[in-house]
């Protein structure tokens, strides 16, 4: 591939980069001169790709690839606004067909972190990694994890803080162990190391947070004698549905494509009866079509789309997973001229971030700057805004995700007390001196 072309597999961009002698390549935001500047001339046609092709693109203030010095895979950094301070989001481990893909999910992600912090006053801006699963390793072999995570930790040490990383899809509690064995800018630090561990439990009771926000709000009485539908049965979905399970929730229906996850599911939940499972193939959208008061999408974004809204039957859509809007103000209107409350995933599942925010001041027990994002009196806790933003969307007309972008957009504005931008002044030095 003697050009670049958005539509090439993951292996041929590689090959692409190979025979550039590209190991590592990056694109910055010139703010100066509004205009994005690559690291290498071979890579100017994606430059143009990003300004023409990706409406998603933000002026991103960074994105960073390299070629895994050991596994060949394709790893990727991206940074989105860091007004509020160093970029923060998780890192996705995850099958991406096209290199266009690759970078849409990490522009989308990163974007998505950037409102995910503000709307949750973290003291953080945006920030995703992404790795593309390699097509001739065993994603599950120890030793190549081990590898892959090692290198990839070494690329983030590499850029000197303007981003750091934690988990994500796709990324495990010992893969977490592994980064933090090769670099300090990290959070999801294992708690044997001093860090807040794995983040799926809280995360899982904010979504059932937004769920209950969205139900009182259409005078639904909560969660109790409600069915919901879950896409995705990952660690989330089944902290969610425990938490729902505590609140009376009359069925689950938890669906899966890896019998090995809905496996774990009935691990955790043995002979409850409200729970049910089922296996479904790739790109089975039915879950989100079932006639249940709820419909939680915890599996991969775009869900919400032209094919599915039409089909959804639920008043309530409330999920885990990230940017479920393909597009999101136009899928937002499709959704809201149906009359179907979305609950912006940018509220909802940030309890995550929100778990590691924190790890360098320490831990006390039922740690306010955490629990209070989850009771129902904190004027910014998931329950409050979440009803606030339903409630405000009936009244004025907009959709909900536009309420809470407005919100979002107000809080970007205001800079870190000390370190704002600062991630911007970290990639001007990196660029300085190659």
């Amino acid at each position: 591939m003697s050009q670049f072309n958005p539509n090439a597999t993951i292996d041929d961009f590689l090959s692409f980069l190979k025979e550039n002698g590209i190991a590592r390549a990056w694109w910055v935001f010139d703010h100066k001169n509004n205009q994005i500047i690559a690291s290498h001339e071979a890579l100017s046609p994606l430059t143009d790709h990003f300004r023409s092709e990706m409406p998603d693109f933000d002026r991103h203030e960074g994105i960073f690839l390299q070629i895994g010095p050991e596994t060949g895979t394709l790893q990727g950094v991206f940074v989105h606004h860091t007004n509020r301070g160093q970029a923060a989001g998780g890192t996705r481990f995850w099958f991406y067909d096209r290199i266009e893909d690759f970078l849409f999910d990490g522009i989308r992600l990163s974007k998505g972190m950037t409102y995910k912090n503000a709307l949750a006053n973290l003291w953080w801006g945006g920030g995703k990694g992404v790795i593309a699963m390699p097509s001739n390793q065993d994603r599950n072999n120890p030793a190549f994890r081990k590898t892959l995570y090692r290198e990839y930790a070494e690329f983030v040490t590499s850029l000197k803080g303007c981003y750091v990383t934690a988990e994500d899809v796709g990324t495990l509690p010992e893969d977490m162990d592994t980064i933090y064995s090769a670099t300090r800018f990290t959070t999801c630090i294992p708690e044997e190391k001093g860090g807040s561990g794995n983040p799926s439990k809280l995360t899982g009771v904010g979504v059932a947070r937004a769920m209950k926000g969205a139900l009182d709000a259409l005078k639904m009485n909560g969660i109790a004698g409600k069915t919901v539908s879950v896409q995705g049965s990952g660690h989330v979905a089944r902290f969610m549905t425990e938490e729902l399970l505590k609140k009376g929730v009359k069925k689950v229906l938890l669906h899966d494509i890896f019998q090995s996850s809905l496996d774990s599911a009935k691990a955790m939940f043995g002979p409850e009866p409200r729970v049910e499972y089922r296996l479904i193939e790739n790109g089975d959208m039915s879950p989100l079509f079932e006639n249940a008061d709820v419909v939680s999408p915890c599996a991969t974004g775009g869900t919400l789309n032209d094919d599915t809204i039409p089909r959804i039957q639920a008043p309530v859509i409330a999920g885990g997973a990230n940017n479920q809007l393909k597009e999101e103000a136009r899928h937002a209107k499709m959704l809201h001229e149906r009359g179907i409350v979305y609950t912006p995933d940018f509220l909802d599942n940030r309890m995550g971030i929100v778990n590691c925010a924190n790890e360098q001041y320490g831990y006390v027990d039922d740690d306010p700057a955490i629990y209070k994002h989850l009771n129902y009196e904190w004027e910014n806790a998931i329950y409050v805004l979440t009803k606030k933003i339903v409630l405000d969307s009936q009244i004025s007309g907009m959709t909900t995700y536009e309420q809470a972008l407005h919100l979002t957009q107000k809080k970007m504005q205001e800079a870190h007390p000390i370190w704002g931008n600062r991630s911007r002044e970290i990639i001007r030095s990196l660029i300085e001196d190659k």
